[in-house]
């Protein structure tokens, strides 16, 4: 259950890449410039992943990888693939999870009581500096970093990384208030192009048990 909720914080989390589109004019320089450059200009994004979650002294306690997709507004789908299937989808209005090996899917509403954590950008609204501190970091690791931290006190994190190469999201790292550390690298990621409908749509497998709305 630990891990579970752990993945699904993490995604919600992700979706601060769903807010609306606009457009930019030039290369980013910093990490607060690529991540205004990615808010307004990309409108979808693929990848595969590999996450590890540390503890409190930066031992891995948890590894992971698979596949994700974004597309604005609302719809996304993270399939982790090894060492244990899930399946998480937002189809715009609910947001699916599917543990393969428990045969279960939990189901809920996107909007329904996020106030101003970072999954109130589920809905497209607000703006990051109404709800976060920016401040970009040092380089480390050939990225650029850019630290968002929430302005309320029980967000139940600490704040979040997100690290750029030459403009584009290539890391995502969160902190809880326990002081472990999700962090996701990206790789082979591809933006702007079109994903098929079906790819956010879901429908709970034949036999399984589903809980929630």
């Amino acid at each position: 259950m630990f891990a579970a909720m752990k993945r699904l914080w993490f995604v919600i989390v992700l979706l601060l890449i769903a807010a609306s589109p606009a457009h930019a004019s030039k290369v980013p320089k910093s990490g607060a410039d690529s991540l205004h450059w990615f808010f307004t200009e990309v409108n979808s994004f693929n990848a595969r992943f590999k996450q590890v979650v540390l503890d409190e002294r930066h031992n891995p306690i948890q590894e992971s990888s698979g596949m994700l997709w974004i597309e604005r507004p609302n719809k996304f789908r993270w399939d982790y693939e090894k060492p244990y299937q899930q399946q998480i989808v937002a189809d715009g209005k609910r947001l699916w999870v599917y543990d393969v090996g428990l045969q279960q899917v939990t189901v809920r509403t996107l909007t329904g009581g996020l106030g101003d954590t970072p999954a109130m950008l589920l809905a497209g609204r607000g703006r990051l500096d109404e709800n976060f501190t920016i401040k970009s970091l040092d380089a480390q690791n050939d990225l650029e970093w850019v630290q968002l931290t929430p302005k309320r006190k029980n967000s139940g994190y600490e704040d979040i990384r997100i690290g750029f190469a030459l403009g584009k999201l290539r890391a995502l790292e969160m902190v809880d208030g326990f002081g472990h550390v999700t962090r996701v690298m990206l790789e082979s990621s591809r933006e702007n192009l079109q994903i098929e409908p079906a790819r956010f749509s879901f429908t709970p497998p034949e036999g399984v048990d589903v809980v929630g709305e």
